[in-house]
């Protein structure tokens, strides 16, 4: 069998993995009501040969968006929606990690609730940055973001509580796994980043500081899930929505010991050239954080299957997420299984509409 390595069984924490092809978070903007439906439960369905389907980054309050027409976990109704697509997923045998969102400064008032600024760690607006926005007159688009505020520092701990909820409710949806998005530029990694954290407080200046939020956050996640459902994706060396670090490799060796500590299950290190362009990951970075994590370690970026079998074989991760591969091939497992052709996507489709360009790809069969 091709990639031996790949497609073998993986433990994560307390989760059981099929396989070691993971179907990366990918924002698709289809939910208009921000509610998923049967439209999402059919495509992750189709998906769940995926040995742990994360999904789209889902806001974890009002206040969290910054584009429209992108899934929620505040809601009654967002739940049970959550809950059809989970019921879906088991259905067709996979499982299924939801992912926890705050955008933080990439977002405008026009996203958020009665117009009111968003929110950041520092009064810095995200340079060069866009959002996606409704307009008055019905259309939307791109739009540059606004000049957040400064949370007080009296206010962390309601935003601590918002994943906590949000955390509950994935639980009471029926999620095998939480993953905390601290990644790409967004919340929880404007406060990791010196660039965009300004702070004075006990959640600015050094690093132990700048990483306390999403620590807290996990601690808060961890207590209704388990630290062993509770995965978190980061991105360190990365430079988009004017987001800069004079310390990502710092951040990376304390986090990667504390997260190690805490017990939860897995890293997801999204790759500073998943976009095709920026510096690659060394391998001996990936050995020092393989020596401070002992958790599961995943890597998404531009991976073929070959690539990743190599990865898994070197020792330096032990499975690989995959994006657009999973937009255009919904039995992308068995398509590694088989060694066959891939379906290649097209972009003219990748967010906003209906079932075109999401559930109509079709499969080896």
């Amino acid at each position: 069998m091709p990639y031996e390595k790949l497609l073998s069984p993986l433990q994560t924490g307390d989760v059981e993995l099929t396989n070691r092809v993971l179907m990366a978070p990918l924002t698709r903007a289809r939910t208009p009501d921000s509610v998923p439906g049967r439209l999402q439960a059919e495509y992750y369905a189709q998906r769940a040969g995926a040995g742990l389907i994360i999904s789209e980054a889902t806001n974890i309050s009002p206040t969290a968006r910054g584009y429209v027409y992108t899934p929620g976990i505040w809601t009654d109704a967002q739940e049970a929606g959550w809950r059809q697509v989970v019921d879906a997923v088991h259905g067709a045998g996979g499982k299924m990690a939801l992912q926890l969102w705050h955008v933080g400064r990439v977002s405008h008032e026009m996203v958020q609730p009665d117009g009111q600024q968003p929110v950041a760690p520092s009064a810095l607006r995200a340079e060069g940055a866009n959002c996606f926005v409704e307009f008055a007159d019905g259309s939307s688009g791109q739009h540059p973001t606004s000049t957040p505020r400064a949370l007080e520092t009296d206010e962390i701990p309601g935003l601590i509580e918002d994943y906590r909820q949000a955390a509950k409710r994935a639980k009471r949806a029926g999620f095998d796994m939480v993953e905390v998005h601290a990644a790409n530029a967004y919340l929880l990694q404007q406060f990791l980043a010196t660039g965009s954290n300004q702070r004075s407080d006990r959640y600015g200046g050094n690093v132990v500081n700048r990483a306390r939020l999403l620590l807290e956050v996990v601690d808060a996640v961890s207590a209704e899930l388990g630290a062993g459902r509770v995965g978190v994706r980061l991105s360190p060396f990365i430079e988009i929505f004017g987001l800069s670090d004079d310390e990502p490799e710092a951040m990376m060796r304390y986090l990667a010991e504390e997260l190690g500590r805490r017990g939860i299950a897995y890293l997801h290190i999204n790759e500073p050239d998943w976009t095709g362009e920026g510096p690659q990951l060394s391998d001996v970075f990936r050995r020092d954080l393989r020596e401070r994590f002992s958790g599961t370690l995943i890597y998404c970026g531009h991976y073929t299957a070959e690539r990743a079998e190599a990865l898994i074989e070197a020792g330096l991760g032990d499975a690989a997420a995959y994006g657009r591969p999973y937009i255009a091939n919904p039995d992308l497992v068995e398509r590694f299984r088989r060694d066959a052709t891939l379906n290649e996507p097209d972009p003219n489709t990748f967010y906003g509409g209906g079932a075109e360009g999401y559930t109509d790809y079709p499969t080896l069969d």
